[in-house]
């Protein structure tokens, strides 16, 4: 059966959803430079909307469009020359490679992505150029949804892709997979990072909004295309923390966008489906050797979804499992989230000593939550001045709209 233009269209858009990304990844192997793949990764698509009507969809679209896509940045290459020399040198070395390396297929499309993944995530780039490099040409995003997620200016974002990458190239860092002996170090700023663009999808640092479905959804993508390619037990639990944090996304805000606390979500409005997923990702990083702090945050989680309520929740179990991740890897937010459940196990005056001395070293003295935090100890030990206190200095410091109306709230109430 002939397929029509319009078939063959609707197919070159599925593929270009499903394996850009992976003809991108394998074009960078190839070519050695980011924007040289990335042009030849548009030259390939926009050839097959010419060829493919015309001669049918290949077997192999990947192995076409990874075949195109190189010869086409050969070419352009090639007409470059015309104004450098040494432009042709290298198109002629570029090509006699292309016919030599018949069997490029077999280094393979997860080694591609993998080695793409750590080059975005090298720690010589900045935190900022690592987030914005990984969601352009990992993920696939534009600039200006990034821009728009981050709440930044798209020329701000663009410029630090392109610092990034002159750092790739200028620096030298190799486009490959560490070392056995480095990949250790190297894994946990991929981690961060994924981590990080989870986190503003979550939990949003400041906008209208709560949550940016898109972005988290994009960050759980990449845990599982990370967790497929290394299997390691904290890649695992990361994405178990992941799933099982946007379980409760939807329960996170009413109708109307306003703050839904954790004591009174619905929780029908859990997503079971990526419970049950996340919970057995769980059990599987806990019984591997290696496990970290991912795996004890979902760990905590998981503890939480398995809850018909808060009240039934087994805080006592909680509270061991943050004094296990307070030892794996001590912070100021994992002592504060730690004395948060405390409160809830031994009461709120328990809770706000804790709170007391966290505060008192400094630490979080800016961080709205802590301050947030506080007021509610002190509004359910019904001292109203002091917990309306906390909570406008927590007002103060939160750019995020929804936590300001909540917090007004608050403060209304203690008035």
């Amino acid at each position: 059966m002939v397929e029509s233009p319009q078939q063959i269209r609707e197919k070159v858009d599925d593929i270009y959803r499903q394996q850009s990304r992976q003809v991108f990844a394998t074009l960078i192997r190839l070519l050695g430079d980011f924007d040289l793949a990335e042009d030849a990764l548009h030259d390939a698509f926009a050839a097959a909307l010419v060829q493919w009507p015309k001669e049918g969809v290949p077997n192999n679209p990947r192995a076409w469009l990874v075949s195109a896509g190189r010869f086409k940045a050969i070419d352009a290459i090639r007409r470059r020359a015309r104004f450098d020399a040494s432009l042709g040198i290298i198109a002629e070395k570029m090509e006699a490679d292309a016919q030599a390396d018949a069997h490029w297929e077999t280094e393979g499309v997860e080694d591609d992505q993998l080695r793409l993944i750590f080059t975005c995530c090298h720690p010589a780039l900045p935190a900022e150029g690592r987030i914005a490099l990984t969601l352009r040409e990992v993920c696939g995003l534009t600039t200006e949804e990034i821009a728009r997620a981050f709440l930044s200016a798209p020329p701000t974002v663009a410029q630090r892709i392109v610092r990034a990458k002159a750092k790739i190239r200028d620096s030298g860092i190799p486009y490959k997979v560490p070392s056995a002996e480095d990949l250790p170090d190297r894994l946990e700023t991929v981690l961060q990072v994924v981590y990080l663009v989870f986190n503003e999808g979550y939990s949003a640092s400041s906008g209208e909004s709560l949550t940016r479905a898109d972005l988290s959804g994009e960050a759980i993508r990449l845990g599982r295309l990370l967790m497929g390619l290394l299997p390691n037990p904290e890649v695992v639990g990361l994405a178990a923390l992941m799933l099982l944090q946007e379980s409760r996304r939807l329960a996170r805000t009413s109708s109307n966008g306003d703050l839904v606390l954790l004591e009174n979500q619905d929780r029908s409005k859990w997503d079971g489906e990526l419970i049950r997923e996340g919970i057995a990702l769980v059990e599987r990083a806990l019984a591997s050797p290696g496990f970290g702090a991912y795996t004890l945050q979902a760990a905590i989680a998981a503890v939480h979804a398995e809850a018909p309520d808060t009240a039934a929740t087994d805080w006592a179990q909680i509270v061991s499992l943050y004094d296990v991740l307070a030892r794996a890897e001590p912070s100021p937010v994992v002592a504060l989230n730690r004395a948060v459940a405390v409160a809830m196990r031994d009461g709120p005056e328990a809770g706000l000593a804790e709170i007391d001395a966290i505060l008192a070293s400094g630490d979080l003295a800016d961080y709205h939550l802590a301050h947030s935090a506080r007021a509610d100890m002190c509004r359910r030990l019904g001292r109203k001045d002091e917990a309306k206190a906390s909570y406008e200095r927590a007002l103060e410091l939160t750019q995020l709209e929804p936590e300001r109306r909540f917090l007004e709230g608050r403060i209304l109430e203690m008035a």
